[in-house]
């Protein structure tokens, strides 16, 4: 196929280039300045500019589009960074999308669509929580409505096991240094995903034709907090006796803390497994000990 990817240069879109390279589509990437090698295009999205002949003959176009949720305490213009480099490149995208009659939008989004569900086992038939990052990714995945009837998928990604960057560039670093530890009491879940598995389920989902609407990126077996952190430590040879505590993390990182680190979703890939995905890293700790040793 012939596929178009918004956010290339991120994490994901980086690692997505060349696997769908290597099992022969072809890939244009979309990127925010004039275009400097045969297989990029330029666009603006706060324009809503794209280059002329970047959409032609497109058989899906990817959009791993959005600024990192982290790095940053989450003031009333930061969240409105957030939403915006989410939504605004989203709807770009998809109303192209609709007016040309390209088949396949394949858009970002989060497992945080559910908002904290506690110990309750979610699949992608859940409703739609509350709070900041649960409205986000309501309206993140809203503005993918205008390409329609393209097959729309979205894929609410738990946090991914890279080797370096993502969760695992920010807690090594600290675990290295022996002050590794939970996050409030441990019971919060972690949906996790490891870089391997997104990158083929991205892959799967755009070779699959008949999968759209909501597809859970996470592993099959999410963990608590505290699991994540044991599993951590043994992977790394590394204790993690802290604990820090969730008034600290509040105090700290304010907003952030509490629907990032101290909330979680107990989110199963129901849909990818359906359909008959197999999951290279089916715990965390084949996840965690595959990202380490890389």
């Amino acid at each position: 196929m012939r596929v178009v990817i918004a956010g290339s240069s991120g994490l994901l879109g980086s690692h997505l280039v060349p696997a769908l390279r290597h099992a022969r589509h072809e890939v244009i990437r979309l990127v925010r300045r004039a275009a400097q090698a045969p297989d990029e295009r330029g666009w603006d999205p706060g324009s809503g500019e794209i280059e002329a002949g970047a959409l032609d003959g497109v058989d899906a176009v990817i959009n791993l589009c959005g600024a990192p949720l982290g790095g940053k305490r989450w003031t009333a213009e930061r969240k409105r960074e957030l939403l915006r480099s989410r939504t605004r490149p989203t709807a770009v995208l998809a109303e192209a999308i609709g007016e040309r009659g390209i088949p396949t939008l394949i858009n970002a989004s989060g497992v945080d669509f559910y908002g904290d569900t506690g110990g309750r086992l979610i699949t992608e038939t859940a409703g739609p929580g509350s709070g900041f990052l649960a409205d986000l990714c309501q309206r993140w995945e809203a503005a993918a409505d205008a390409a329609r009837p393209a097959r729309v998928v979205r894929l609410r990604t738990g946090p991914v096991l890279s080797p370096s960057g993502g969760l695992l560039g920010q807690l090594k670093p600290l675990f290295s240094l022996m002050l590794g530890g939970r996050l409030g009491d441990g019971t919060q879940y972690m949906p996790w995903i490891s870089l391997d598995d997104e990158i083929a389920a991205i892959r799967f989902v755009l070779e699959s034709q008949e999968i759209s609407g909501p597809v859970n990126m996470t592993g099959p077996e999410p963990v608590t907090n505290a699991e994540f952190t044991r599993a951590l430590g043994e992977a790394l040879g590394r204790p993690a006796p802290w604990v820090i505590p969730g008034f600290a993390m509040r105090g700290v990182l304010g907003e952030f803390a509490q629907e990032v680190a101290l909330t979680g979703q107990r989110a199963v890939p129901a849909v990818l497994e359906e359909h008959g995905f197999t999951f290279q890293h089916p715990t965390v700790r084949s996840a965690l000990g595959a990202a380490v040793s890389a």
